[in-house]
This record gives C-alpha cells, structure tokens and sequence, in this order.
C-alpha cells in the first residue's frame, strides 16, 4: 500500500525530522534502496516494545507507505498495535533519538520503548518499576 507523503493515514505517519534523521543515518552508510521497518515485539517491561531497523527485505504482508522521501514498511501484525501511531526524531539533553507517539498504548515505560495496550489482558504488566530510566 503506497501513501503519498502528503497524505495523512491512520495507518502510521512520519514527521519530516524523522525522515530526515533517516535520511542521514541512509547516507552515513551510504547505503540505497532501503527502508525503515518499523515493528511490534512481545517483551519489554510494559508488554509490548518497539522496534525500527533499515530493510531492503520487503515482504509479500509488509505494508509500505512513503512519507517525506523515505519508505517505511509495517508487517501485518505489528500495524494493528501502531494504527494512528506518529514517528519522530527528538533532540534531548541527553542526545537524540526516535519517539513513538501511539494513541493504542494505555500505558508505557519511562524510556518510551515499551507499551501496553487496553487488550493486553496480562494483569501482571505495568508500567511500574521499569528500571530502563
């Protein structure tokens, strides 16, 4: 499924100082043709984590969007837990990174790479006592 960089989609969406960190980490390796797969993985200490590497093994499921100069693919199951989800590149105190805003996740760790969802039925995940700060 390709989505024009002007479009908003409820699947997902990348701001453009995400795509350009993207970009930069591209040419830094200085590699082409890949894309950011952005994925869902049991774990973490809310249940649910993130995770985001370059692929250039696009799968027959993976859904493809390009946004801002880059592509960016979702497998078919993690896209149910990152629908609405925006990807941002940030500038902190302690140095940049990506930020996952994600209107499914009822609760998260401190660090931002671990979430719960409201059907995540495990009574014994929380966001408590993490330890990832």
């Amino acid at each position: 499924m390709l989505v024009n960089e002007d479009i908003q989609t409820d699947q997902i969406s990348v701001t453009k100082a995400a795509a350009n960190a993207v970009k930069d980490l591209l040419s830094k390796r200085n590699i082409d043709g890949y894309a950011l797969r952005v994925f869902v993985s049991g774990g973490g200490c809310s249940g649910f984590q993130y995770g985001m590497a370059l692929d250039n093994n696009l799968r027959e499921e993976d859904l493809q969007y390009d946004m801002h100069g880059i592509k960016v693919i979702v497998d078919e199951i993690s896209i149910q837990y990152l629908r609405g989800a925006s990807i941002d590149y940030v500038e902190e105190l302690m140095g940049g990174g990506f930020k996952i805003t994600n209107p499914n996740a009822v609760a998260s760790c401190g660090c931002g790479n671990s979430f719960k969802t409201k059907d995540d039925s495990d009574p014994h995940s929380s966001a408590g006592g993490c330890g990832c700060h």
